[in-house]
């Protein structure tokens, strides 16, 4: 699944109908989409276009590293200092984009580096910007004091043209978008459209309580689409099985939830409440809890859910600065549904003293029986941070909405404190990749 960072969440939109202008794709352009991978590997791919500029030429992206001498010089200031808008990584987690006040760009994760960008102007600000795998076709909506497009559009961008070839237009401002290669789906503060990619074609709405920070995920894996949003109580989430048609209603959390993640095959959901203790880790097809692991004792914002693609292992970031690595069992059936009511719970955070004191589950409270992280990386606090795992082993990726890059190793037997392999930051302009 894609995580995605943004900069501001406004309120609810009480006027959140459903009225939909949408400009489907021209007949030469219907879903015409190329793997970046197969694209060309000697053109100019880092260069900035106007906005209403028309395309000369097959200007795609190539997710591979180029040498720095291949990229030319952007024609904005080179000096300037870029505000950082959205952060969100692509299906497969080897790209991320970064939505900006003047544009996008794109990065390689491994190895790191800039691989394309579109500079706009001094007043283009990109507030979501979703990729499609490693495509030519991208998903933008305006974002900051001085949006590019309406904050209430998703533009179908296709970079071999340098254009937009398709939009979505609602009556009130897009939180999110996520992005198959048979779907889009557009998220607003209370309701959740799903659309057709070929011709745009609306397929299915879906309404839901106040979601201002767009939340949704989809699963990627060929075959039957499998959503999660949240539903319309507190703490519940929604799950869609298109491919069976059913609906599945699961009341994960008290509180609201926060954050959540799915598995590319849409089998394992992972949810945190604004409470910020606990993760559930559930089963879609039934909504059976099969496994919870706590992240601390004190309350925190957790901002990013992440699965490993065997779905080994779950990493999670909040706003205390601690990015989180667990273990996933599976194999946890003594948790059942039993959820944990415990309001005052004494703060121990040392995992060999709560396996000394398993014997006692039964008295005391599941706090001392609790699941804790394997490792930890230690970051600056009050900061946003998404987080993915890493296509080499035992690694993660951190983006930071400082324009922090991160790639950290941790020991899976051994556990503690991570390892840091490599550091930039995205957004000096003296950065050189």
């Amino acid at each position: 699944m894609a995580q995605t960072l943004n900069a501001t969440s406004s309120e609810p939109d009480p006027d959140d109908n459903h009225s939909i202008e949408s400009t489907v794709f021209e007949p030469q352009d219907t879903y015409s989409i190329t793997t970046l991978l197969d694209s060309r590997r000697d053109g100019n791919s880092n260069t900035s276009v106007d906005a209403d500029s028309q395309s000369t030429g097959s200007n795609s992206f190539v997710a591979e590293p180029q040498n720095s001498s291949s990229i030319p010089a952007s024609t904005m200031n080179p000096s300037r200092i870029l505000t950082l808008l959205h952060l969100s990584f692509n299906q497969d987690h080897g790209c991320f984009a970064a939505g900006t006040d003047i544009g996008f760009r794109i990065y390689n994760c491994d190895p790191f580096r800039e691989i394309f960008r579109r500079d706009f102007g001094n007043r283009s600000g990109i507030g979501l910007v979703q990729m499609l795998f490693r495509c030519n076709i991208l998903a933008l909506v305006g974002g900051g004091p001085d949006p590019q497009y309406p904050i209430n559009k998703v533009m179908i961008w296709d970079d071999h043209q340098s254009r937009c070839i398709g939009e979505l237009s609602f009556r009130s401002e897009v939180k999110g978008v996520r992005l198959r290669r048979d779907r889009i789906v557009v998220v607003l503060v209370q309701k959740i459209f799903v659309y057709n990619f070929a011709d745009l074609k609306l397929l299915h709405q879906i309404e839901t309580i106040a979601n201002p920070k767009g939340l949704c995920e989809v699963s990627h894996v060929t075959g039957p689409v499998v959503l999660v949003c949240p539903g319309l109580q507190k703490g519940q989430v929604r799950v869609e099985h298109y491919g069976s048609k059913r609906t599945k209603f699961i009341m994960a959390h008290d509180s609201r939830i926060a954050s959540f993640a799915l598995t590319q095959d849409g089998r394992l959901l992972a949810t945190a409440s604004s409470k910020g203790t606990l993760v559930r880790i559930f089963n879609t097809l039934d909504g059976s809890l099969l496994q919870e692991v706590r992240r601390g004792a004190d309350r925190a914002e957790i901002q990013s859910l992440a699965f490993s693609s065997a779905a080994q292992w779950l990493a999670v970031s909040s706003d205390k600065g601690t990015v989180h690595v667990f273990r996933l069992s599976m194999d946890s059936g003594a948790l059942g549904n039993d959820r944990p009511r415990s309001t005052s719970e004494p703060n121990l955070s040392n995992p060999s003293a709560i396996k000394s004191l398993s014997f006692m589950k039964g008295v005391l409270p599941r706090y001392f029986s609790s699941e804790w992280s394997v490792a930890q990386f230690h970051l600056n606090e009050g900061l946003q941070y998404i987080v993915a795992f890493g296509h080499q082993k035992n690694t993660i990726v951190i983006l930071g909405m400082d324009g922090s890059f991160y790639r950290c190793q941790f020991d899976p037997v051994n556990g503690g404190e991570m390892t840091q392999l490599e550091y930039y930051n995205f957004l000096k302009p003296e950065e050189t990749f």
